[in-house]
């Protein structure tokens, strides 16, 4: 049998472009990419390609009602947009008097029609008992249709008496047989399927995994060089939930303290608050207000000025807070919230109980402003020693990623175990570790001077897991191969990137600041949610 050759893969067709002057604000739907006036970072504007994901109407938000009053009618219908080759953090609301409707519109492709199902293996074998009883059915009409002929025409000769295969004389009893126990064809043709070939009565079949192969459900789905990249640019994370890639941003900005930022994803918070410009958190308690005037009273009343927790750590101007989530349910619930605006990866809000944070504060004499955190849970299967970090953004870009790192390295010192944080890291958390990663293995082995060592020693003295470290050592290319034995190799330029960045990294943790003992819980309070 000569193989298959593929089908030709048909091209998609070309998407449809209305010339400008062809279209209004009002034929603008999901899926369209228009262009948009961008402000630029040095000032001025340009106009860039952009995708529509998402559309509301302001108007209906109760908060904005005095300020509708005074803004263009356009702009009461704003359009949520992914910029053409940017990554997905940008993703912005955009009022409709920012689309440039003297640019031609490109309308959504239209949707292909989804590829068949791989066929199971079930499947597969029905399919070859069908195409085999198709040729016992031609088969046997052949040989029907012989013997009539015969029977019509001259007599035969007289047929040996040992039947041999090809003798017609089993031929008749055929007949009675097709007519008892198969079913007849839409065309008058008898069906040969035996029972083996008909489907369960349960109608069970082997589960079918989109994009996998049955056979091998270990093989990934194979994406080309363009639509890998697509993807990561998109996503801009290496995210598991899907559900949240496809929910737009619910907030534009946030002020919190004596800082101003945008949001950069969805956040589940009150969907009341979803059309505001700006939502006022409060930098002690973390509570979030629709209005100034709402935000004003309640720092009237609001008496914390820490986070609610044990101070483990203090050295210059940083303080470390430890809090237990099942003691300070609400302010970690709010922390949540806050971190999501910032991470689109994160899937849990609310169920705090399992998670201890430790929070990055810097401290003045108005109190402590928060910088950044990270939860660890209290009894990790896995050897996790963070489920969770983030820098707030006004933060960012001046080291103190690497602190937070750095931090929870140290208490896994105390403890002396190793850890790794869970994964998939962001785009963001994955750079940051890798950076620690290699200029803690860097350091320790231009410290001390070691001629020999071990994956295992390195891992026992930095507390860094002996998968990263491995990781690190080839992403960097560090490890060369010498009489089949592996040497890591710091060349001279790999010193060189190491001196800069310990020459910008001015600030590290000190352990003998560090005041903490391992945590140990018991079974009892390890039960969550009775």
């Amino acid at each position: 049998m000569s193989p298959s050759t593929p089908a030709p893969k048909e091209e998609s067709e070309p998407p449809i472009i209305s010339p400008p002057g062809t279209y209004d604000l009002e034929n603008i739907s999901i899926g369209c990419k228009v262009f948009v006036r961008r402000s630029l970072p040095g000032g001025g504007e340009e106009e860039r390609k952009a995708e529509v994901l998402s559309i509301r109407d302001t108007s209906k938000n109760a908060y904005l009602a005095r300020q509708i009053k005074a803004t263009k009618s356009e702009d009461k219908i704003e359009f949520y947009i992914h910029w053409t080759e940017f990554n997905k953090r940008l993703d912005d609301w955009v009022p409709a008097s920012r689309v440039v409707l003297t640019r031609e519109l490109e309308w959504p492709k239209p949707k292909a029609p989804p590829p068949p199902p791989p066929l199971t293996k079930k499947e597969q074998q029905n399919k070859d008992r069908k195409a085999n009883s198709l040729l016992k059915k031609a088969t046997s009409k052949a040989a029907l249709a012989a013997a009539n002929a015969g029977a019509a025409g001259s007599p035969q000769p007289q047929a040996p008496s040992t039947p041999t295969p090809s003798t017609p004389r089993r031929l008749p009893s055929l007949q009675p047989s097709i007519a008892g126990s198969q079913t007849q064809d839409e065309d008058g043709d008898y069906s040969m399927e035996d029972a083996e070939g008909e489907e369960d009565a349960e109608g069970e079949a082997e589960p079918i995994l989109d994009g996998l192969d049955p056979a091998n459900p270990t093989m990934q789905p194979t994406l080309s060089k363009e639509q890998e990249i697509e993807k990561l640019r998109h996503s801009g994370s290496m995210t598991q939930a899907v559900s949240e890639i496809a929910r737009v941003k619910n907030l534009n900005r946030i002020r919190m303290g004596k800082h101003e930022v945008e949001a950069w994803y969805f956040s589940p918070y009150p969907v009341e608050y979803a059309h505001l410009p700006i939502l006022y958190i409060c930098e002690y308690c973390l509570m979030y207000f629709p209005s100034e005037m709402m935000f004003e009273r309640h720092r009237t009343k609001c008496t914390l000025l820490h986070p609610p927790g044990n101070e483990i750590y203090r050295h210059e101007d940083i303080s470390f807070f430890e809090i237990d989530g099942k003691r300070q349910m609400t302010w970690c619930r709010n922390l949540s919230l806050l971190s999501k605006c910032f991470l689109d990866h994160k899937t849990l809000y609310y169920d705090v109980q399992p998670f201890m944070y430790y929070c990055m504060v810097t401290r003045d004499q108005r109190g402590c402003h928060l910088i950044g955190y990270f939860s660890k849970e209290k009894e990790s299967a896995e050897g996790y020693n963070v489920a969770c970090i983030l820098t707030l953004p006004q933060y960012q870009r001046h080291g103190y990623g690497k602190l937070l790192i750095e931090f929870s390295y140290a208490l896994s010192k105390r403890e002396s175990k190793v850890g790794s944080p869970e994964k998939p890291l962001s785009d963001l958390g994955l750079l940051g570790y890798r950076a620690y990663w290699a200029e803690t293995i860097i350091e320790l082995l231009l410290n001390e001077g070691l001629q020999e060592t071990t994956f295992d020693e390195i891992s026992a003295k930095t507390s860094i897991k002996t998968e990263d470290i491995l990781y690190t050592c080839m992403e960097y290319q560090l490890i060369k191969w010498k009489r089949n034995v592996p040497m890591i190799c710091l060349t001279d330029a790999v010193k060189e990137q190491y001196q800069k960045a310990m020459a910008k990294r001015t600030r590290r943790i000190v352990p003998e600041k560090l005041i903490w003992k391992p945590l140990s819980f018991t079974r009892d309070q390890l039960r969550f949610g009775w």
